[in-house]
């Protein structure tokens, strides 16, 4: 069994820590809870908007807050980062050889392919806030799927690369999903796609990929399908996910982790 402990949408920000939502808070809140509870975790990944606004600065307080934690973080980039400014401040990351933030880690059964789906530079909003996979990026990607040696593969990445029915969101997916799918499908070898961007606990499958989005440590997508305002927020109970990987499958849980007192059922 391989479990991995998946944040997304932390959208760490030195303006927003007077909110009412302090980023820092509640995304140490969440990994606090996570490894208390959760002591066999094998990985813990967070897919993107690891800031609001891509500023070093921000990057700068993210690294004094995880090293507050005695466990390694996998960080991957989304719409919100800037891929230049978080390498400035987290020079140890593994890229590929075009400078995209995106590896393979693989474990006995499985080959955990992380994504990079930013579209930037140059960061052109809002038109950025949309996922691209270029030619590099899909050939990459093609390249980690026919080398996976027979093992199945799971694939994170932040934006969501296909309709999910919220309309706003929709519009900043990532662009060419279907040409995602394609390289997917030449290999038959994806097992899930586990994403980030929208905010919300989502699940189901496309094009027979079974996938899952996981809710933001910090404010939640209305659940109103047809809003066209991608910044709606409410300020829900926030979110981890889950995912165990056995011999015979994937089982994907969520936790809201502000909800309950779990000390009270050990």
């Amino acid at each position: 069994m391989t479990k991995i402990i998946v944040f997304t949408d932390i959208h760490f920000s030195v303006e927003h820590l007077e909110r009412e939502i302090n980023p820092v808070e509640r995304f140490e809140a969440g990994a606090t809870h996570a490894l208390k509870y959760n002591p066999d975790v094998d990985h813990i990944i967070i897919t993107g908007d690891l800031t609001h606004y891509g500023d070093v600065p921000s990057y700068e307080l993210l690294r004094e807050s995880l090293s507050k934690f005695d466990c390694t973080f996998e960080l991957m980039l989304g719409n919100h980062d800037n891929r230049e400014n978080f390498l400035s401040v987290f020079p140890e990351t593994v890229v590929d050889e075009n400078g995209h933030v995106q590896r393979v880690i693989d474990t006995n059964t499985h080959r955990l392919i992380l994504l990079d789906t930013l579209d930037g530079p140059p960061y052109d909003y809002p038109l950025s806030h949309r996922g691209m996979l270029c030619d590099k990026r899909l050939s990459w990607l093609d390249t980690q799927l026919a080398s996976a040696e027979a093992k199945r593969c799971i694939i994170f990445m932040h934006h969501h690369p296909h309709d999910a029915g919220f309309r706003a969101m929709d519009t900043i997916k990532l662009v060419n999903g279907n040409e995602f799918y394609d390289v997917i499908e030449r290999h038959n070898t994806v097992q899930h796609i586990s994403f980030g961007h929208i905010h919300r606990t989502v699940s189901g499958q496309h094009r027979g990929v079974p996938f899952s989005g996981f809710k933001s440590t910090v404010g939640q997508m209305p659940m109103i399908f047809n809003t066209m305002d991608f910044h709606a927020e409410t300020n829900e109970p926030a979110a981890y996910g889950i995912i165990d990987i056995g011999e015979h499958g994937i089982t994907v849980h969520t936790e809201d982790f502000e909800l309950t007192d779990l000390d009270q059922f050990l």
